[in-house]
């Protein structure tokens, strides 16, 4: 959502479809925090193509793990990501560079149950172009068309498998926790407000080749709510040291807003990911009926014989 005036522009935080695909875009304590050496992923949506102007937004992630205790218990991880948006006849977007830091411990002596904290630093550039503003008094002009400002983000990341053939892992943040100011009239006082999600997410391996996958996502950010729930099927194809594969899709909705639907197809370390986000609000008139399309991918960097965390979480 986008709002234009001399008061200031508006507009939430970026934000996918593709909840976990790239874990790193959603939690920073997620930086690192899976069994391998490093991941490095590329994210890619078009939202309402129907229109003149959609809003487009692209992401890119990479992180590494730096350090493993000898006896895998602790480690230290780092990741990097960057963001491009932009939207409408305004050509209002935003551009922003982030540094995550996430140091997991192990709560118990059989490495399956693990506690993740992760802080991220960035800094974001949002700007438009005022040529196509549609203007009460021509006369009025905005005193700037681009500010800067820095972002703070923490979070907190639990992985607990119970057993083999189920493993669980729930995450907490909050992103904008020093409510950067956004105004671009120098008269006011806009901020970006904080932004809180808690996530879910299960994988129940019930049958030799098959698990189900359920999903839960709460966000807040001011006034605006967001539910996501939703859940997957897994098919696993092959599981050989050389080579594995396997098929995922699943159903998800964001609750009175949009019908989620993805495939994800994971080839030894590479994994790409398709999803429709159909629109089923309010907004379909405006839309026409056309949704937002996400594609990526992700590769993952194999692990060190060495260095192996241990972690039988799923890849993504």
């Amino acid at each position: 959502m986008l709002t234009v005036g001399l008061a200031g522009v508006r507009a939430q935080d970026i934000h996918f479809s593709q909840v976990d695909a790239d874990p790193m875009l959603l939690n920073p304590a997620y930086a690192g925090f899976f069994d391998g050496a490093g991941r490095i992923g590329l994210i890619y949506r078009n939202q309402w193509a129907s229109i003149s102007a959609p809003f487009q937004t692209a992401g890119l992630t990479a992180e590494a793990a730096l350090w493993r205790s000898n006896n895998h218990q602790r480690g230290l991880s780092v990741g990097g990501s960057f963001f491009s948006d932009h939207a409408g006849t305004l050509s209002y977007g935003t551009t922003s560079g982030h540094l995550s830091v996430a140091y997991f411990t192990a709560l118990g002596r059989y490495g399956n149950n693990f506690l993740s904290l992760g802080v991220d630093g960035g800094f974001a550039q949002s700007g438009f172009d005022p040529s196509n503003a549609n203007m009460e008094d021509p006369a009025e002009t905005f005193q700037q068309q681009r500010v800067s400002y820095p972002l703070l983000c923490l979070g907190l990341a639990w992985y607990y498998q119970p057993t083999s053939d189920l493993h669980t892992k729930v995450g907490l943040s909050v992103r904008n926790l020093n409510r950067p100011d956004i105004s671009y009239s120098g008269l006011d006082n806009t901020r970006l407000e904080p932004r809180y999600s808690l996530f879910a997410r299960a994988e129940w391996r019930g049958w030799q080749s098959l698990s189900l996958m359920p999903v839960v996502l709460v966000q807040a950010q001011g006034r605006y709510r967001e539910l996501l729930y939703g859940a997957d099927l897994k098919w696993y194809l092959a599981e050989g040291a050389q080579h594995q594969m396997s098929l995922r899709t699943g159903l998800a909705f964001r609750h009175g807003d949009a019908l989620i639907a993805n495939l994800i197809i994971e080839y030894n370390a590479f994994v790409f990911t398709f999803c429709y986000d159909a629109n089923i609000s309010d907004l379909v008139a405006a839309s026409g009926g056309v949704g937002a399309l996400e594609v990526g991918m992700v590769y993952r960097i194999a692990k060190s014989k060495r260095k192996t965390m241990r972690i039988k979480c799923p890849q993504y």
